[in-house]
């Protein structure tokens, strides 16, 4: 890795495992721990906020540089050249992880037996940054982390419909992000570095309904660009035909605060409205949940059980966040 790269990203706060992966703690990972609130993943899907381990196999290679991605990012290539072993990437993000979180220990707002299961990481978010179906030795990795007792949840901007064909095994749960409803639109907002990105996508797509994973498309909307085009969203969900769908706001954080403004973030009564508009174009899919604090509202397909195997979460952890509609969200 550049070791100008390298500096920037461990300053801010990236443990940096070899030569092209990386952990951070979630924020969420964080509010779990001090205040008893998990992500919108934890009340939409049943993870453990603070036994879940934010990394990325792939932190410099990307095929986008979107608007809207706070991330440090500048990415120029897609590729490794000279790829790290899954086993040594993984040791070393749980390694990182653990001494991320050691901090906590003793903390007065952190149970002990809280701060022990923060020790031992149960969920992999493979999602930090960079697009890790770069890394070619991605179905080694996950089949290790399941090996391990813990699921996956996987990130992809779907420029790699051939990795996804090929991946053995396949995560726990597969995103697959539609930032945009057309190819004018990705071509402006993703800034995609390959002539094809967008048919790439349509593949991936395409491809998607063959595979044998819990699916979900996520909509990252941005006002005065994505927001709206329900008509067009919905198009392509009917070819993903995935098991849900999150409609996600902008929000005008890190570095996308060079290119973007507050006045690109839609309000979360934008994102419900959105939501709504588009189950009804849909047909086949309700509104389930939604989680004011991210902006975020969740679309289920009728018949299928939204929660991870195993994992339930009583009707108190959805009435925590759902508040009423006349209430302002706590940000």
């Amino acid at each position: 890795m550049d070791s100008q790269k390298r500096a920037v990203l461990e300053k801010q706060h990236y443990k940096i495992i070899g030569e092209h992966s990386a952990v951070k703690v979630c924020h969420w990972t964080k509010e779990e721990m001090t205040h008893d609130r998990g992500c919108y993943k934890q009340s939409f899907y049943g993870i453990e906020s603070h036994r879940c381990m934010q990394m990325t196999p792939t932190v410099a290679q990307c095929s986008e540089n979107c608007m809207f991605c706070w991330r440090f990012q500048d990415f120029e290539e897609d590729h490794i050249e000279v790829e790290d072993d899954p086993k040594f990437i993984l040791e070393g993000a749980i390694e990182a992880q653990k001494k991320l979180m050691s901090g906590y220990r003793g903390d007065a707002r952190v149970s002990p037996e809280k701060w022990q299961e923060s020790q031992m990481p149960k969920h992999v978010a493979i999602s930090l940054t960079g697009e890790p179906t770069a890394y070619s030795r991605l179905g080694e990795y996950i089949e290790l982390c399941h090996k391990a007792g813990m699921t996956t949840f996987l990130v992809t901007n779907g420029t790699n419909p051939e990795v996804l064909r090929k991946l053995d095994p396949l995560p726990t749960q597969l995103y697959v992000t539609i930032a945009a409803p057309s190819k004018e639109m990705f071509t402006k907002v993703c800034a995609p570095i390959r002539s094809n990105a967008w048919e790439q996508l349509m593949d991936t797509l395409s491809l998607l309904p063959s595979l044998d994973t819990r699916k979900v498309i996520r909509h990252t909307l941005v006002k005065g660009w994505t927001l709206g085009f329900e008509n067009q969203y919905a198009r392509l969900d009917r070819i993903a035909d995935p098991h849900f769908i999150e409609s996600k706001g902008y929000v005008n954080v890190g570095y996308s605060r060079e290119r973007l403004t507050m006045r690109n973030m839609p309000s979360h009564d934008e994102i419900h409205e959105f939501a709504t508009r588009l189950a009804s174009e849909l047909g086949n899919y309700e509104l389930q949940s939604e989680r004011r604090d991210s902006r975020v509202a969740l679309l289920v397909r009728k018949g299928v059980n939204r929660w991870l195997p195993g994992l339930e979460r009583p009707l108190e952890e959805e009435l925590r966040y759902n508040l009423p509609r006349n209430r302002q969200p706590a940000e």
